[in-house]
């Protein structure tokens, strides 16, 4: 018998593992179950570094957003957002300006619940309850349509999500159909987990995430590099999480492939 906490929504299956709740086990969160916390153990025992790439994830995401604000770009869509964490998205944008706007997208329901929660009264962000691949949904959400302008540039945000759409559900047509509804100057930042540094080890994890609702397909540098569609990369390109930007006097990582994911900002010309 698996007992439902006060916090959880009534929908949700115990009985298997979340990749979302999963990356919140990985980041030390308290909004998981057991069953994520088994995996979670399971995949860390194979592969210790894995809270360290969560963690490289995490940098990149601020490091990027700071990046957008900086450039101009203060509205925001964040696809596969995740439970809420210290750094979100929002915090970091509206630290670098106040105005900044942004809309958070999920379809785990403890996600979605608990982003609604901490997200209550700030009149500068929003929670859209769907999945990366419906594009309009996400878009034509009244809630997103009150937050966003759309005739004003946009950042798409994709962090360690699109690793979790197979290939026969065609991420890259995903990626170009949020990108149809997009202004020049819009943004696109994708980080992905990869095997091109570890390719014993990242088999073995995905034959571990496959008893999740959320199975992973890694991909190489090349296959991650043809999800930016149209949207061209601005400098360094499409490089190891740790080498995008690092803030000065950030120690430098020695072996930044063992962070095993790419990292990329795209803009629409």
């Amino acid at each position: 018998m698996v007992t439902q906490p006060g916090w959880s929504p009534p929908e949700i299956d115990l009985r298997q593992p979340s990749a979302a709740r999963v990356y919140d086990c990985y980041l030390g969160g308290s909004h998981n179950f057991e069953v994520d916390r088994q995996l979670a153990r399971e995949a860390i025992e194979l592969w210790p570094d894995l809270p360290h790439i969560m963690q490289a994830n995490r940098a990149f995401l601020r490091r990027a957003v700071r990046f957008l604000v900086g450039s101009g770009v203060t509205q925001f869509i964040d696809i596969g957002s995740g439970i809420p964490t210290g750094g979100n998205v929002h915090e970091v944008a509206q630290r670098e300006d106040p105005a900044s706007r942004v809309v958070y997208v999920d379809r785990d329901p403890v996600a979605v619940a608990h982003s609604r929660a901490i997200l209550a009264g700030n009149e500068h962000t929003a929670v859209v309850d769907a999945d990366l691949r419906d594009a309009g949904r996400i878009l034509g959400d009244d809630a997103a349509r009150a937050m966003i302008d759309f005739e004003r540039p946009v950042a798409v945000l994709l962090f360690a999500v699109l690793h979790f759409v197979p290939d026969d559900d065609d991420p890259a047509a995903a990626v170009a159909e949020l990108g149809t509804h997009l202004v020049p100057g819009s943004c696109l930042v994708i980080s992905h987990a990869t095997s091109d540094s570890r390719p014993a080890l990242a088999a073995a994890l995905q034959q571990l995430y496959n008893r999740s609702a959320t199975p992973m397909t890694m991909r190489t540098a090349a296959q991650v590099a043809e999800l930016f569609g149209e949207f061209e990369l601005v400098p360094p390109g499409l490089v190891w999480l740790p080498q995008w930007r690092p803030d000065p006097g950030e120690p430098v990582e020695a072996e930044p492939e063992r962070m095993a994911g790419y990292a990329g900002v795209g803009r629409k010309t």
